[in-house]
């Protein structure tokens, strides 16, 4: 046996560890999901890459077949008058037709499937009758760490997301400044946190675990170390839990609010045992600031009947009297100045009647 011969059968083997070393560099929490949403979605990814690996694959093989069958010199059929063949051209067009349909079939009802609005039925828990309401988590996007409120337990935390398994969550999603997108792989799929806006996502989580969480849109000089950890805990440990927050945890108030609105890096987990109610709103409607209103206040007044809406929304038009709303311009109270007289020669000036 050569050397050469040698080296040729230890390629695949080769060829299979460098492949286990490329894959061991990647992450898997996107392939194992703790979460109904997550899983909905691995499964999504992995049948639309079956789909186009049976294209993919025939394709790559056919080239080492062809290659290899009409080399120079060697075996092979060649027919100078060929140009058509309707068995060929059934199976060129009909099997990527086939799988973009299944594809865009698959897509449709995925998106309607896994809309973030969209409520999860999650069963209610022996001794419950019905589905069991959803826990409410309001998340903030901060420069540059996560704002977690639990509304209904007054309580809050930075950079720590504790969920009771099996049951629905309803995330109110919203930022303080810049735009973000809040992200668990285990969990559920992206969703954007925007100033200014509300955004939703439903999700459950089915397993106990430490999981990971972070920003997935670039956002300035701390969005590497934005991370957050997700504590899926059964009902007795989110209790603890709770019980512990509130018994060693600090005051989340709008006074110390704007402290805690200074960016900042690489923030450890902080918890808070109360929590102003006013908070998640003022954030949302970026109105933190004692000078600042309300988006709410101010959509109010717009919509108030008498309100006169100024063009540029800065300033009242100059011939408008404080209180009272412009009369509307016809065009017949304009002053008409002096016609210049028509170039020598030129047609008469035509009128059609509408003047």
């Amino acid at each position: 046996m050569t050397h050469g011969g040698a080296c040729l059968r230890r390629l695949p083997r080769i060829a299979a560890v460098l492949s286990l070393l490329a894959l061991g560099a990647c992450s898997r929490a996107v392939f194992d999901p703790a979460g109904d949403i997550a899983r909905e979605q691995r499964d999504i990814i992995l049948f639309s890459t079956a789909l186009m690996l049976l294209i993919i694959v025939p394709v790559i093989v056919l080239i080492v077949v062809f290659a290899w069958r009409y080399r120079q010199g060697r075996g092979g059929t060649y027919d100078p008058s060929f140009h058509h063949s309707t068995p060929l051209e059934l199976a060129i067009w009909s099997a990527p037709l086939l799988i973009i349909i299944a594809l865009g079939a698959l897509t449709w009802s995925s998106t309607h499937l896994l809309d973030p609005f969209r409520r999860i039925s999650v069963p209610a828990k022996a001794g419950a009758g019905g589905d069991a309401a959803p826990l409410v988590i309001q998340v903030v996007s901060l420069d540059w760490k996560w704002l977690f409120i639990y509304p209904a337990q007054g309580v809050a935390t930075v950079n720590e997301l504790v969920l009771p398994v099996d049951r629905e969550v309803r995330f109110d999603i919203t930022s303080s400044n810049m735009m973000n997108t809040f992200y668990s792989p285990t969990l559920a799929g992206m969703v954007y946190a925007m100033p200014g806006m509300e955004s939703q996502l439903h999700a459950v989580l089915r397993r106990t675990g430490e999981f990971d969480g972070y920003s997935a849109n670039y956002s300035g000089a701390g969005f590497s170390d934005m991370h957050f950890v997700l504590k899926g805990v059964d009902d007795a440990g989110f209790a603890r839990w709770l019980a512990q927050t509130k018994s060693a945890g600090g005051d989340l108030a709008l006074t110390n609010l704007k402290t805690l609105l200074q960016p900042s890096e690489r923030v450890p987990i902080t918890r808070y045992a109360h929590v102003d109610g006013d908070v998640y709103r003022r954030l949302l409607e970026r109105c933190v600031d004692a000078t600042s209103r309300c988006l709410s206040d101010v959509m109010r007044q717009d919509m108030a009947p008498g309100h006169l809406m100024p063009p540029t929304h800065e300033s009242e038009p100059a011939n408008a009297t404080p209180g009272r709303a412009a009369a509307p311009d016809t065009g017949t109270s304009r002053p008409q100045g002096p016609k210049e007289a028509p170039p020598a020669g030129a047609p008469p000036e035509q009128h059609d009647g509408h003047e």
